[in-house]
């Protein structure tokens, strides 16, 4: 069968709802300046969908930095890719102010967080090596671990008792291929929101001499008490091997970085694949991290003012019966029982019937017959939001219980006006 005609054949779990949901549950825009409201569909809506964890989108400085540097070095320089004319004393000065930040020798800037992890993954070990990773990674290291020519042994979700029986199963194999261990964890996990059980994990480290490699993009800048990251809050920075973070999330930018050894560092420089034959992140984006990486470390009313949201908004939740499942940070997620059209119904009537936008997850990024709310408090949502937010949710969710929502329609976006 020709590859397109078999592919059109199948959407997919997600694309075969395509035809009713883009635009609107899918692919949605929003217009406007970044902030805690934004218009969709021409009507303002009280947002919880965007990664702006300090509101430094349309931070005042922020914008004058990105404005000041694209005026002065427009979208292209530097051209090239760094080992070759890319390179320029800014992208130095980023890596070395990142590297101190972390507490690690070295940093190493990347072009973007999804494709960075792919490639530190398969720069960092060969089909000698064994992988031991966490069940519910995100879905770049799992993208990452599908060019892994050797074993991976995945554990169950945050379970120490699951994670040693792999370590045992790793070591073995590692012991007959003359290879080594690479263990991969979470700092926060994106969707359920808990933390990774870092400490626990790097207890380890000496029974079984392995390499611990952390995504923390939800954790920088939010997590621990200077806003490092989780392995700060837990107390073990110094047991990471190999951190990693985006700049797409407490940034509010493009771009993201790897933390190691200076000697690691050196190594992933001239190994990386996605960064050896890509061009150069552009200077404004450099500029624009720099102020980004400022205003993190000398502001910290920031992140004290999102976690005031925070923990607001996940008490009254709680108070009203909500289950939030397991969140330990910022990430909120909101758990109810049903199908897809029941969340497309929900969902419409939040966004519609009470101006609340926020994201919904459904099958197959969580159980048949579950739906998740997934709510991104930020520094520029207000009490009054979580207050507008929380009874707007009691509503639906009232709705839902009493069987409003019809388990086989699914709303027709066309006829929205």
């Amino acid at each position: 069968m020709d590859i397109f005609e078999r592919r059109l054949q199948n959407y997919g779990p997600i694309g075969k709802w395509a035809e009713k949901a883009d635009g609107y549950f899918m692919f949605p825009k929003l217009e406007g300046e970044i902030s805690n409201r934004m218009i969709f569909r021409g009507k303002e809506k009280l947002v919880w969908s965007l990664n702006n964890y300090l509101g430094l989108a349309n931070h005042p400085e922020v914008r004058q930095t990105d404005a000041e540097a694209t005026a002065k070095y427009g979208l292209a320089y530097p051209m090239g890719a760094r080992m070759m004319s890319g390179q320029t004393e800014y992208h130095q000065q980023l890596e070395n102010e990142l590297a101190a930040f972390v507490q690690k020798e070295a940093s190493y800037l990347l072009n973007f967080g999804y494709q960075g992890m792919v490639s530190i993954i398969d720069s960092l070990i060969d089909r000698k090596d064994v992988v031991v990773y966490d069940s519910e990674s995100h879905a770049c290291i799992i993208d990452g671990l599908r060019m892994h020519l050797g074993k991976r042994f995945v554990f169950q979700h945050n379970d120490i008792g699951s994670f040693e029986k792999q370590l045992k199963h790793a070591q073995h194999v590692a012991e007959q291929t003359g290879g080594g261990i690479l263990v991969i964890s979470e700092g926060v996990f994106g969707m359920a929101g808990d933390l990774g059980k870092i400490d626990k994990i790097a207890g380890l480290k000496k029974k079984y001499n392995f390499r611990l490699l952390v995504d923390d993009a939800h954790g920088f800048g939010t997590m621990g008490a200077t806003g490092i990251g989780t392995g700060e809050a837990q107390g073990v920075q110094d047991q990471i091997d190999v951190y990693f973070s985006t700049f797409a999330k407490s940034m509010a930018g493009i771009g993201a970085f790897v933390a190691s050894d200076k000697n690691i560092i050196s190594y992933l420089q001239h190994n990386m694949r996605s960064q050896i034959y890509a061009k150069s992140l552009p200077m404004p984006l450099v500029l624009g991290s720099l102020k980004r990486l400022e205003l993190l470390k000398t502001q910290p009313q920031l992140r004290e003012k999102l976690w005031t949201i925070v923990n607001a908004l996940q008490h009254k939740l709680r108070e009203n019966d909500f289950n939030l499942g397991r969140t330990e940070s910022p990430v909120t997620p909101v758990f109810l029982n049903g199908g897809i059209p029941e969340a497309a119904q929900l969902t419409y009537e939040l966004r519609e019937k009470y101006n609340v936008f926020c994201s919904i997850v459904a099958y197959p990024v969580v159980p048949k017959d579950v739906l998740m709310l997934r709510l991104i408090p930020t520094a520029v949502h207000t009490l009054d939001d979580v207050e507008e937010t929380v009874n707007a949710f009691i509503a639906v969710r009232n709705n839902l219980q009493s069987g409003k929502y019809d388990k086989k329609f699914f709303p027709d976006i066309s006829m929205i006006q």
